[in-house]
């Protein structure tokens, strides 16, 4: 059967069927998916089984590898992840094993972040793959960036074109203070790189806000309450439903998604049961 790409009723994503993900795929697929990704945003794989490096094989077709986090980071606490991990996969887990977490960010609520804003190069896309998950919650919810830019009044999309965001580095997206920093007195302190709040897709081309994550998120240049004051009415806009899509997992799912013009959140869940993901990450192709 033929590749299939079904939109989503929602305000962006898609599922893709008739295909299977841990086999070599050719040329004409490849672009069929990069066209179906770079449309959607968000694209959907079920039931699919991949080993750690059928994961990385299939992100490969789309760019070059990028490292996780803490890799990037030269974190000194490591991820506690195995060591017969690949060094480029991303444990995102609420296990314990001997005592020792076998990944990141736990079981509770991420809220709305793009992955790894706080690198002078943000990685173009995640690959997330779903390999023990609990009997409920935990779903991951989706922002189409470009719809909520396309929906800021005049007046307010002025007072931001030309400006810059600060990305904090020194908090995770759950708002836990990393390991090898300290707390800023406010978020004009807070180490981290700048972005433009309006970026251009160095593929389609199209502009899209660009937030990184709510907390301690910080405007170049104006005061800081004037900054919140800014970030709180751009958010007030960008969490309407029509901007969002929500994924409920099962087992076996791999969701591809464009951090360049996207956002997403996780809900929390029960932290006696287990979750575990293992994600992927491509290197950003430009500076944003």
């Amino acid at each position: 059967m033929s590749l299939k790409i079904t939109p989503l009723d929602a305000g962006l994503g898609a599922t893709v069927s008739n295909i299977d993900i841990s086999k070599p795929l050719d040329a004409g697929t490849i672009a069929a998916l990069r066209r179906a990704w770079l449309e959607h945003i968000v694209l959907v794989f079920h039931d699919q089984s991949l080993s750690d490096p059928q994961l990385l094989d299939f992100t490969r077709y789309f760019g070059e590898l990028e490292y996780p986090p803490y890799k990037l980071l030269n974190y000194s606490q490591g991820s506690g992840q195995k060591a017969d991990i690949p060094v480029e996969i991303n444990v995102i887990s609420n296990v314990i094993e001997d005592g020792k977490k076998i990944g990141q960010l736990g079981n509770s609520e991420a809220k709305w972040h793009t992955d790894t804003p706080f690198v002078e190069q943000p990685p173009s896309a995640s690959v997330l793959h779903a390999l023990e998950l609990p009997p409920s919650g935990g779903n991951t919810s989706f922002m189409n960036m470009y719809a909520v830019l396309d929906a800021l009044p005049p007046a307010l999309r002025a007072r931001i074109e030309g400006r810059r965001c600060k990305h904090d580095v020194s908090h995770t997206s759950d708002g836990v203070l990393r390991h090898d920093y300290e707390e800023s007195k406010d978020a004009s302190e807070c180490p981290g790189p700048w972005h433009p709040i309006v970026r251009t897709h160095p593929e389609s081309d199209r502009k899209a806000l660009y937030l990184g994550k709510r907390l301690y998120a910080y405007i170049e240049g104006l005061p800081v309450a004037k900054s919140e004051a800014v970030l709180d009415e751009i958010w007030d806009i960008a969490i309407r439903p029509e901007f969002t899509c929500e994924h409920v997992w099962r087992m076996g799912d791999v969701l591809m998604w464009d951090n360049r013009c996207a956002m997403h959140r996780r809900d929390e869940f029960d932290g006696t049961q287990r979750r575990i993901m293992h994600r992927s990450q491509l290197k950003g192709e430009i500076p944003v």
